[in-house]
């Protein structure tokens, strides 16, 4: 129960942690943008949910009841969310060595974030199954406790993927030229993988 404001700061940043620091396409893309195009653009991408999941988080609070049961829906996010994260993996295995580096992709990784964000079925489900129940009950018990709530998760959620972010910038330019290629072709195959499983899970959402 969290329906003091104790306890939802603390139920906030435990979840935003958890969340923050799973592996999954958004973090992948977090680490492939600050090593090929430096800490600003992972940055940016570390951002996106700040940009995309209040729209989610006010649609699952209005439909909580129905969503869960919208299978056709969730698979129509998740196919497309799929088709994007191998796109993405398709640009991050053709990257360069260091001095071929593209610029700053500057205000697109951040859209490019958003759209992997937006894409995948997870915030739904999360934010239907456990994050909108949780804001509701929070609201039932202190009216400060569902924004202490949001306040932990999203604090710690994006603040870990910034921390990763400043730290694979900084040190971006350490990477030796082979080393570098090596690990953007397996940050790649990594997102592909990510996109191959969101596909399978929208198919088996509606098989």
């Amino acid at each position: 129960m969290i329906t003091d404001p104790i306890a939802a700061l603390g139920t906030g940043g435990l979840l935003g942690l958890a969340a923050g620091l799973a592996p999954g396409p958004l973090m992948t893309l977090v680490v492939a943008s600050s090593l090929q195009h430096g800490t600003r653009d992972g940055l940016l991408v570390a951002a996106a949910p700040l940009v995309t999941d209040l729209p989610i988080i006010l649609f699952v609070l209005l439909m909580l009841n129905r969503l869960a049961d919208s299978a056709a829906l969730l698979a129509a996010i998740g196919l497309a969310g799929g088709l994007f994260v191998l796109f993405l993996a398709w640009q991050t295995l053709r990257t360069a060595a260091p001095r071929a580096r593209p610029p700053a992709g500057g205000a697109g990784s951040l859209w490019r974030g958003a759209a992997v964000n937006a894409l995948s079925p997870h915030p739904y489900l999360f934010w239907s199954a456990v994050g909108g129940p949780l804001i509701l009950q929070a609201a039932a018990g202190h009216p400060a406790a569902p924004w202490l709530f949001l306040g932990a998760f999203y604090g710690l959620l994006v603040g870990s993927k910034t921390g990763m972010a400043l730290l694979l910038g900084r040190y971006r330019d350490r990477l030796d030229d082979r080393l570098y290629v090596w690990v953007m072709r397996g940050l790649g195959l990594l997102l592909a993988l990510f996109g191959v499983l969101l596909i399978r899970d929208a198919l088996e959402t509606i098989l």
